[in-house]
């Protein structure tokens, strides 16, 4: 994965002043679109689009300083005006294009590299599992793409389900987990922006077919997972469980992840306050 990584910053690179095609970063990637978002905003602390957006201005800014004008730098780098530009780049560097050019002052944002970097003394628990299909069964929505932060549309998902619902997905669950799961799959964004919907489903697992018209029912192949338990204080342990999935573990691994469905559940421990057990489940494939 980290040379596919360096193969995408490469393109983006060769790229900042034209289109930047989805196709090919998907093809680099060699994963769903909202999965390599993720694996680059855990790699690199920035999401994709900001990334992106940083380096052109950060090219844009070097271009100033070599005496190019305020309208043909804008132009190079995809802005439609001078005033959306010139908003951009006082808000990204705190200075006006023009003050490049008279005061011979800028900033930089570097281009990003990937390695691997060792770190002892904090190991990651983890099971491999080969699982028969199942279906998801549950209640859906599409929510907006949120990498940080609570969802709050996942929120009001969570408040709509009904008891009838709850009592109907807990008699259909006959397949580990034996847990109420949320998942997330089918996403659909726009590349240069962060923006964009996922489905979200809060529900169970169950090899039944024969599913309730209050419920929807989402067939998963049969696929190898990569089983993370945590336990800690929550929300943000899960959080960095997750992050620690793919800024470490994979890139590490003899694993990649696939275009499919994940989901994690929680439970929360009665006797200690924001204190949980939780599980990460990612569908895998060998190298």
């Amino acid at each position: 994965m980290l040379k596919e990584l360096n193969q995408v910053v490469d393109y983006i690179e060769n790229h900042l002043d034209n289109d930047l095609s989805l196709e090919i970063i998907s093809k680099y990637a060699g994963v769903s679109d909202y999965h390599f978002r993720q694996i680059f905003f855990y790699l690199s602390g920035v999401t994709l689009s900001e990334y992106v957006k940083n380096r052109r201005l950060s090219e844009a800014s070097m271009d100033l300083l070599h005496g190019k004008k305020v309208t043909d730098v804008a132009l190079k780098y995809g802005y439609q005006s001078i005033d959306g530009f010139t908003r951009a780049f006082k808000k990204w560097s705190g200075i006006l294009p023009s003050d490049v050019i008279k005061k011979g002052i800028s900033k930089f944002f570097p281009k990003l590299s990937f390695t691997i970097t060792v770190k002892g003394g904090v190991t990651m628990e983890f099971r491999i599992i080969d699982k028969p299909a199942f279906n998801l069964v549950g209640v859906s929505k599409r929510v907006p793409l949120q990498f940080e932060g609570i969802n709050q549309e996942i929120v009001k998902l969570a408040e709509s389900i009904t008891a009838e619902q709850r009592e109907i997905m807990h008699s259909l669950q006959n397949i580990e987990p034996y847990e109420i799961v949320n998942a997330s799959y089918e996403s659909d964004t726009n590349f240069l922006k962060e923006e964009g919907y996922l489905t979200h489903l809060i529900g169970v697992l169950t090899t039944e077919n024969e599913i309730s018209h209050l419920l929807e029912k989402v067939p998963v192949p049969a696929y190898t997972w990569a089983v993370f338990p945590t336990q800690g204080p929550f929300p943000s342990t899960l959080q960095e469980t997750m992050a620690r999935v793919y800024s470490e573990w994979l890139p590490s691994s003899s694993y990649e992840v696939i275009n499919a469905p994940s989901f994690s559940f929680t439970k929360m421990d009665t006797n200690k306050k924001d204190y949980a057990y939780s599980e990460v489940w990612i569908p895998v494939k060998k190298k």
